[in-house]
């Protein structure tokens, strides 16, 4: 049908990251969503040209959280050598983070984060940056 698009359609992968536990918030719903989504869209069924590629859970810590999403980074960048071809090649990626916002009376969707390390409590490895911001 034509809402399929031709055979040679580009594919989009979504890699979804979240995070666990972190102070004030125990049990942290973003871990749930993303430790579920993969069941959850299988069920569902996507369409040809959407795939998930990882659904990852970081630590909520600074450094604890530096490898394991290098890692998930990385590996979304490696091609297999079986489907090295133009179509591959052309394949688009999306980034999809769930954060959560422990006084937040509502879902919000954030164009871009920015984490100035200005920490009002220890993160669950016991670090607390503070930044001056009058420098």
């Amino acid at each position: 049908m034509g809402s399929e698009g031709p055979p040679s359609a580009k594919i989009t992968t979504i890699h979804v990251t979240g995070f666990k536990k972190f102070h004030g918030v125990s049990d942290n719903p973003t871990e749930t969503i993303v430790n579920n989504l993969t069941e959850y869209m299988n069920k569902k069924t996507l369409p040809k040209c959407l795939t998930i590629g990882s659904c990852t859970i970081l630590e909520t810590a600074g450094e604890g959280a530096l490898v394991p999403l290098y890692q998930t980074l990385q590996s979304a960048l490696i091609v297999p050598q079986d489907s090295q071809s133009e179509s591959s090649n052309s394949n688009r990626i999306i980034w999809l983070h769930f954060g959560v916002n422990s006084g937040a009376t509502r879902f919000a969707i954030e164009k871009q984060a920015f984490n100035e390390a200005n920490f009002r409590c220890p993160d669950e490895m016991g670090w607390k940056p503070q930044v001056r911001l009058d420098k």
